[in-house]
């Protein structure tokens, strides 16, 4: 059974930061696409960021382009989110998402498994 926990979120002002984690557990993710996707009341689920099996390729949505990091550590089966400049548009439930695949996609139905998300809100 794959189990992904997703934590680090909270309530911050405009300009903050926050890290979020992601730890996958069920199988080792090392081999396999990770990624980040939000969702902000009444809209839909949208892609954040992607990082490839290695570790070594990072993709990400222009709307955090320069504020938002994506890494990995294999080692211990977490991925994290690090978010500078929050803004009030990145209010949302985050998630993170693992796809059993080594091609890097963007797409949500495209991942197999789900954490649970975690509320990150900015206020202005």
């Amino acid at each position: 059974q794959v189990h992904l926990v997703e934590s680090g979120g909270g309530l911050v002002q405009t300009g903050d930061s926050l890290r979020l984690s992601c730890a996958a557990s069920g199988r080792t993710f090392s081999s396999y696409v990770m990624g980040w996707f939000r969702q902000a009341p009444g809209k839909e689920r949208e892609f954040v960021a992607a990082i490839s099996w290695s570790g070594g390729n990072a993709y990400y949505a222009d709307s955090v382009k320069g504020r938002f990091t994506i890494a990995r550590d294999n080692a211990k089966n977490t991925v994290y989110l690090q978010m500078n400049s929050l803004k009030p548009e990145d209010t949302a439930v985050y998630y993170c998402a693992v796809r059993l695949a080594r091609v890097v996609v963007f797409r949500d139905y495209e991942y197999d498994y789900w954490g649970q998300g975690t509320q990150v809100t900015v206020s202005s």
